[in-house]
């Protein structure tokens, strides 16, 4: 296969998912501690807003990772059909009467929609299934704040 600088480019690379995680390694129980609540435990709340964030951030990666595995299968498919499309010409030129050359070209095209279908709909399953795994992570890490919530509640009830 002859290389082509502008297939070879990785797109993914501009994505860093590692980037998210310095935001949740800044100690926001100094800047909370100057603000004293009555009735709020502020480790409490400190560590829930730290789990929120590492929830969004673990959402993010899954997100970025999902973006990265379809745009190195795109790329995977341009390569593909690239490759294909090349040795289709050499064949289609090298037949003989313009009757099987229509023939040809007929059924090349039915192969080239069946084809382009079944990477479209490969695609939309990875990017259902990317978004699944995001939304999963941070539907539950809502469940958990939900109880975390009502655990304070009650908390705070007994101390009345």
């Amino acid at each position: 296969m002859a290389t082509n600088p502008f297939l070879d480019f990785d797109m993914t690379k501009f994505f860093d998912p590692s980037k998210f995680a310095e935001f949740t390694k800044v100690d926001f129980t100094k800047t909370l501690a100057d603000y004293k609540v009555p009735g709020i435990d502020v480790d409490a709340f400190v560590a829930a807003q730290r789990k929120n964030i590492e929830a969004v951030t673990a959402a993010n990666q899954l997100a970025v990772e999902g973006i990265q595995a379809v745009l190195r299968r795109q790329a995977e498919i341009l390569r593909q059909s690239l490759e294909e499309t090349s040795s289709v010409v050499s064949d289609f030129l090298s037949t003989g009467t313009p009757e099987d050359k229509v023939a040809k070209q007929a059924e090349l095209v039915k192969t080239a929609f069946e084809k382009a279908l079944a990477n479209v709909k490969e695609l939309a399953e990875l990017i259902a299934k990317s978004n699944s795994e995001a939304a999963d992570v941070l539907s539950n890490r809502v469940k958990e704040s939900i109880e975390e919530v009502k655990a304070a509640i009650a908390k705070a009830q007994t101390k009345h």
